[in-house]
């Protein structure tokens, strides 16, 4: 009997510290800012976005973008994900995507770019959840591109991320 509660221990005590590393890896955000991110990377041929602080990634979460996702943002309408370095220039606390951060597209380069085709840029690109009606789907929501250009997650993965930056944070998206 004895024997099996020592093997019992060595069992468990190894499980509890590999838990309590994986816990404490997954923190991302901490009382007064210093585990934030610094910045967001996006790599849409991945559907990918990252969380970095000083260059090493904190978390990666699957994303959903523009319902037609390849190549860069033209006119507003085309459901294309914006390519660039923007920045999240507000926070969006009752979304109707449940929270938003809102990518600062389009940049001056974007403005004349559109112009030369003779379209309006769009805006109000924005990193988001689900919203109300669409929250049960959770992760399901990535098995297709379905946002108007849109960078969106689940709601629980938007307040994880919301708490994890700040305004003003640079986001990279990458084709």
């Amino acid at each position: 009997m004895l024997n099996a509660s020592v093997a019992s221990v060595r069992c468990l005590v190894p499980a509890l510290l590999v838990g309590g590393l994986l816990l404490t890896s997954s923190s991302l955000a901490v009382p007064g800012g210093a585990g934030k991110a610094d910045r967001i990377l996006v790599v849409k041929s991945e559907r990918t976005l990252t969380l970095l602080r000083a260059g090493k990634p904190l978390k990666t979460y699957a994303v959903a973008l523009g319902g037609s996702p390849e190549g860069d943002k033209h006119c507003e309408g085309d459901s294309r994900t914006p390519e660039g370095v923007y920045r999240i220039d507000f926070k969006k606390r009752n979304s109707q995507y449940h929270r938003a951060l809102h990518v600062s597209y389009p940049d001056a380069t974007d403005v004349a770019e559109a112009r030369k085709r003779g379209c309006s840029p769009g805006g109000d690109i924005m990193i988001h959840g689900l919203g109300t009606g669409f929250a049960w789907m959770g992760k399901a929501h990535t098995l297709s591109d379905w946002t108007l250009g849109c960078i969106a997650v689940t709601n629980e993965e938007i307040e994880e991320i919301w708490a994890a930056v700040d305004a003003g944070i640079a986001v990279e998206i990458r084709p």
